[in-house]
């Protein structure tokens, strides 16, 4: 819209007689407030729909990238959940083993050695295991997370 497209016309009260030389009247100018309005109107809605269009293919973009790290994240849960799986059947070995060779003692003192050994045996390994899931999960959630913030940042910068 431009000033060519807005129309103003004013009423002007001549001097004469009646008015004693008061100045003239200036009426309020009669605009065309129908094509003023319809103007912003179009412009509004020309503007809604570029909005709703960019809003439309961002949401596509996310729900894209949401959906990816859902995949990832499932992928990692079963890697995460395999690792527990073996290292239960590890320990399940090794505590049957140790059972075996407390079976075969024959003295106290061979069963005091024994589950020395194994404690001290048991506890490097379970650190050992507990360090190996903290780095999984840490791997899982980073693999996740990572992409997830990358491409919202990336997506949120481009449509602003």
């Amino acid at each position: 819209m431009n000033d060519a497209n807005v129309k103003v016309e004013t009423q002007v009260d001549p001097v004469n007689e009646n008015t004693n030389g008061a100045k003239p009247r200036f009426d309020l100018p009669f605009l065309n407030f129908q094509e003023l309005l319809r103007g912003f109107a179009e412009q509004g809605a020309a503007q809604t729909k570029k909005n709703i269009a960019s809003m439309k293919a961002t949401s596509e973009e996310i729900s894209d990238i949401l959906r990816e790290a859902c995949s990832m994240n499932a992928r990692g849960a079963v890697d995460y959940g395999a690792k527990v799986i073996e290292i239960s059947k590890d320990n399940t070995s090794a505590t049957l083993e140790f059972l075996s060779r407390l079976a075969e003692t024959r003295s106290l003192l061979d069963i005091v050695h024994l589950s020395t050994a194994r404690s001290r045996e048991a506890f490097e390994v379970v650190s050992a295991q507990n360090r190996e899931l903290w780095e999984l999960a840490q791997k899982v959630a980073i693999e996740t997370t990572e992409p997830i913030k990358t491409s919202f940042n990336r997506v949120l910068h481009k449509t602003v």
